[in-house]
């Protein structure tokens, strides 16, 4: 009976040691705007891959295989990661696919309709095809902005 007490006490003293630690990392993600990039929690272990060696597009292979945007590791080290994204998006609209003017043609293609049905709908309800050949993660202006740089140039 005393083994299972001292048990009983040592996993409760566990899960409020887990508690605080838990809280500590909640803490530390929500201060994380000021963490420069290798002191950040979320980039650890791709800065140790790096330490231990391995080549950049090796670690960069690793962020996107976890769902991370590899490019991060092309900023600044000894700055924050939402410093350096902040200047470079400061009136940045939402990516294509989550446009609320496109939003009904991406249901319908997650939905399994072919492009040129969307496409059609698209023409049907007044609005450009060509949209859907553009790059559905970057927004709209943003690729428009750069698609008239390159007709203006003969």
């Amino acid at each position: 009976k005393s083994e299972k007490s001292s048990e009983q006490s040592k996993d409760s003293s566990d899960y409020s040691d887990g508690a605080v630690k838990q809280n500590d990392t909640c803490s530390s993600i929500s201060s994380s705007d000021d963490v420069p990039l290798k002191g950040d929690k979320k980039y650890e272990k791709y800065f140790r891959m790096l330490n231990m060696g391995l080549p950049m597009g090796a670690v960069k292979n690793a962020m996107q295989r976890d769902q991370l945007d590899p490019a991060i590791m092309d900023l600044d080290h000894n700055k924050s990661v939402s410093s350096q994204i902040k200047k470079s998006d400061a009136n940045s609209e939402p990516p294509l696919k989550e446009d609320p003017k496109y939003e009904k043609y991406f249901r319908m293609l997650k939905m399994g309709l072919p492009m040129g049905a969307v496409q059609n709908a698209m023409i049907r309800d007044g609005l450009d095809p060509s949209i859907m050949d553009l790059d559905h993660n970057k927004s709209v202006s943003s690729q428009m902005k750069v698609d008239e740089e390159n007709d203006s140039d003969p």
